[in-house]
C-alpha cells in the first residue's frame, strides 16, 4: 500500500466529495477505483478532448511561426499593431 499527496482546488475537493458521500464513497475509495479503472482499461475511464483552434487562432499561430523563423516582421509601434488588427 502506498500514499500519495495531491493539491486540488478546494471547491473542486467539496463538490466532488458530496458526490462520493452520496454514493457511499470515501475519497480514498473514489480515486482507487478511478486507479482501478485506469490499471485494468490502460486508459483514463473518461473522454479526453481538446477543442480545435477557430480560423483567427490558426491564422496567429502560422503568423507567429513566420515572425519566428523570418525573425524581419514585426511591429515597430503599438500604432503599427493597431492598424494591423483592425484588418
Amino acid at each position: 500500500m502506498t500514499n500519495i499527496n495531491i493539491r486540488i482546488d478546494d471547491r473542486v475537493k467539496n463538490n466532488a466529495e458530496k458526490v462520493f458521500r452520496a454514493l457511499g464513497l470515501t475519497p480514498s475509495a473514489a480515486i482507487n477505483l478511478f486507479y482501478v479503472q485506469v490499471a485494468r482499461t490502460k486508459s483514463i475511464p473518461f473522454e479526453l478532448k481538446v477543442d480545435d483552434p477557430n480560423e483567427e487562432t490558426i491564422k496567429a499561430i502560422e503568423e507567429g511561426d513566420i515572425i519566428a523563423k523570418d525573425g524581419k516582421k514585426g511591429y515597430k509601434d503599438i500604432e503599427s499593431l493597431k492598424k494591423a488588427l483592425d484588418k
